[in-house]
């Protein structure tokens, strides 16, 4: 049982409600208004004395009144209300009229101040609020001031002193109404807390000291029944049942809330976090807590409601959530974060056939260098700059996080064309990271390694994936390519030919143990020879004859690419000078790996070499391939453009086999597509092989470009690649790659009979 208030409760509570109804019984003072207004003798005589002309538009105003009251739906409510009680609208409407043009006759005595104050209680009888007769008082003021202005019977001496004294009369009326309306309010709260009593209100006390807003529903009525004096200043008053803040509610977790207050209704508690954004504030967060209280046959008569705002815990929770899933230099994800995002989108591609899930793997080739000689703070400076521009190069679906020291991770879910959507990323992020970085007004070059898994080609699960994009990335530095693809075995340049070549390459141009062999094109309409290929050997003093695939990755990562390609070049155009099979010079091909096409003196080099052997350069065909192109498009198509000013034709190796897409080919001047030897050895038992080559070949063609087969090894397939339009092929069918004096040698004989004759 509660206990009763004591003596001391009690006289404090009896010493309040005296000094209310005090305050309600006090009559208005009129004075007091007119000293803060400084109405004075001057401003009467003034409205006296044009009190007739000023009344002229009575009947104009009137309308605008009447219109103003029923143009707004809730005063029209209040006038309805009042006429279903037996009241006339119209007398109410003059009665206000007749109030507001009995100001022009400048009375500020009491009877003309009890006058406005019994208007300002009649208007809390009704219902009307006081901001309401603010807009008739607006109206009101707006026509005298027209009439002051404008009406040639007032003395233009008299204008200005006269609008001074409508504004402050008006102004009169308006406190001493607005005052006794909310005199009239304290009386009837008065009146309602007296009759709950000195218990109800030390009750109200404490729950207004608490934190927590409290209220209570009645379920049959669907009524609050009780709601503690937090909750009703914090929804202003406004207790719509059975949540009053409903709709400040986010609208995405309003379902949950309707939720919850269905499994109380069902007779279970129900707690849960919720965001609200209150008026002219921030979000905040809120728990929110419903208890049921039912009778005995379960039935849920009332239900109990507690919120609390938890704002700073909730924020506390996330900075700790976000600390462990963030990484702190960069602001980008996690280790941990990133590995649970490629979980999660491993499972989403599980639920998606044919959808596949890209991981890759990026190092940062020279931050320790960096880190080392500028510190660690330049480090971390190096770090946030290349966050950012490779978060301008993934999607907002994607994931990138910083996986620790300087490698990088990127999650690319539900893709179709994994391959192709991966290298074009892949292109992107080495453009985003080749300009210049910025640190202490110091520009730092960077490059980067990229390893690349797809799900589910290099395996199914998160772990598998990122160990398989990381093998590939360090295979992709070892070789020093831009971005590789994980191989399930070892390529042909494994680590130990690295280690056994990488001490053995130097010096192996001065000792003469390059060679180049080479082998014929042959014109299928006509089967004349007409050119050769340029093929690079190692004559390994131990090993014999090594191919370039085992020692190139290793003269590009030891920078012995460039004076070999200046080798090969000056050793080509000088021998192929001396071979004719008509009589005529014969162009010579050459390869250019990506790390010499990428070098800044190709070009140079090229020019070089063609005036050293006394060429042009029609002479001379330079081959890359697809993947070398698509790592930069612009700077390749710009490298092209100057070979191609020289004279030098172009092809594109390897051509088909999937790097990138078509649609640089119109971009570049390219002369040559050289037919991959995957798609011609099944070409006749497989219909889909004929396909793909009599599509290159109608593409080439219609892109005005030749098209050479490279690696036809029978007669059957010269025979199908003639039937389809080919234009040049080269193979074993036509001849083995030879050295020079066994080409010379071959050449004589070829002259003689068709090559593939021999």
């Amino acid at each position: 049982m509660p206990k009763p208030p004591t003596k001391s409760a009690r006289t404090k509570e009896e010493r309040r409600r005296g000094a209310r109804k005090k305050y309600a019984n006090t009559p208005i003072q009129g004075k007091e208004f007119n000293y803060v207004l400084q109405l004075n003798d001057e401003d009467t005589r003034l409205l006296n004395r044009y009190q007739d002309i000023l009344a002229q538009g009575a009947a104009g105003f009137a309308e605008t009144t009447y219109n103003y009251l029923f143009d707004n739906p809730d005063i029209a409510d209040v006038m309805y209300a009042y006429e279903r009680s037996g009241g006339n609208i119209g007398e109410l409407v003059r009665g206000m009229l007749e109030h507001k043009l009995s100001l022009l006759d400048g009375d500020i005595d009491e009877k003309a101040t009890n006058r406005s104050e019994q208007v300002g209680r009649e208007y809390y009888r009704l219902g009307v609020k006081p901001v309401w007769s603010l807009g008739a008082y607006r109206l009101f003021m707006e026509h005298l001031r027209r009439l002051a202005t404008t009406d040639p019977q007032i003395a233009d001496e008299d204008r200005d002193a006269l609008e001074s004294a409508l504004i402050k009369m008006i102004f009169r009326d308006m406190a001493v109404m607005t005052e006794a309306y909310w005199r009239t309010a304290v009386e009837q709260i008065t009146e309602q807390r007296d009759e709950l009593g000195v218990e109800q209100g030390l009750a109200g006390e404490i729950l207004g000291h608490i934190p927590q807003m409290l209220w209570t529903v009645d379920i049959e009525s669907n009524q609050i029944t009780y709601a503690s004096p937090g909750t009703r200043v914090f929804n202003n008053d406004e207790l719509e049942a059975p949540i009053p803040c409903f709709y400040s509610i986010h609208s995405s977790e309003r379902e949950r809330v309707l939720t919850a207050w269905q499994q109380v209704i069902d007779g279970q508690a129900a707690q849960l976090e919720i965001r609200l954004a209150p008026d002219g504030e921030t979000d905040r967060w809120f728990r929110m807590a419903f208890y049921p209280a039912a009778n005995r046959r379960g039935r849920v008569l009332r239900v109990h409601c507690l919120m609390e705002d938890i704002t700073e815990a909730h924020s506390d929770r996330e900075r700790l959530e976000q600390l462990s899933t963030q990484d702190e230099v960069t602001g980008l994800a996690n280790r941990t974060l990133w590995y649970d995002r490629l979980s999660s989108a491993l499972a989403v591609a599980r639920r998606n056939p044919g959808a596949s899930v890209a991981v890759m793997v990026l190092d940062i080739n020279q931050f320790k260098m960096y880190n080392d000689s500028l510190g660690h703070e330049a480090g971390d400076e190096l770090l946030r700059q290349i966050s950012v521009r490779l978060q301008k190069v993934v999607r907002d679906t994607d994931t990138l996080a910083r996986l620790g020291g300087d490698e990088f991770g990127i999650v690319l879910p539900l893709l179709q064309d994994a391959e192709r959507a991966v290298e074009r990323v892949a292109g992107e992020i080495i453009n985003a990271l080749s300009a210049p970085f910025t640190y202490q007004q110091k520009d730092l070059c960077l490059s980067s390694a990229i390893g690349i898994s797809v799900y589910p080609q290099h395996g199914e699960d998160a772990t598998t994936l990122a160990s398989h994009a990381d093998s590939a990335m360090y295979r992709s530095k070892w070789n020093a390519a831009p971005y590789l693809f994980y191989e399930s075995e070892a390529s042909a340049s494994s680590a130990s030919e690295h280690l056994q070549f990488s001490g053995q390459l130097h010096g192996a141009l001065e000792r003469e143990e390059f060679e180049l062999f080479y082998q014929p094109k042959v014109d299928l309409d006509t089967d004349r020879i007409c050119g050769a290929e340029a093929l690079l050997r190692w004559q390994h003093p131990q090993q014999g004859l090594v191919l370039p695939k085992q020692f190139i990755p290793v003269a590009e990562q030891l920078g012995m690419i460039t004076p070999i390609t200046d080798w090969v070049l000056d050793t080509a155009l000088e021998q192929s000078k001396h071979w004719s099979a008509d009589g005529s010079s014969m162009p010579i091909s050459v390869n250019v790996s990506a790390r010499s096409f990428r070098a800044p003196g190709l070009v140079a080099g090229v020019r070089q070499s063609l005036l050293k052997a006394g060429l042009d350069g029609s002479c001379l065909e330079i081959e890359i391939t697809e993947g070398t192109l698509m790592v930069d498009l612009d700077e390749g198509a710009r490298i092209l453009e100057s070979l191609s000013e020289l004279g030098v034709s172009i092809a594109i190796d390897d051509f088909g086999t999937g790097y990138s897409s078509l649609s640089y080919l119109k971009r570049l001047p390219i002369d040559v597509l050289k037919i991959d030897q995957s798609f011609l050895e099944s070409m006749d038992s497989n219909p889909k092989d004929a396909a793909i080559v009599r599509s290159i070949i109608e593409l080439g063609h219609n892109l005005e470009c030749k098209v050479i087969a490279e690696g036809v090894e029978d007669e059957v397939v010269r025979l199908q690649l003639k039937a389809l339009g080919c234009d040049l092929v080269q193979g074993f069918h036509i001849s083995k790659p030879l050295p020079d004096a066994g080409f010379r040698e071959w050449l004589s004989q070829a002259t003689n009979q068709p090559p593939h004759m021999q």
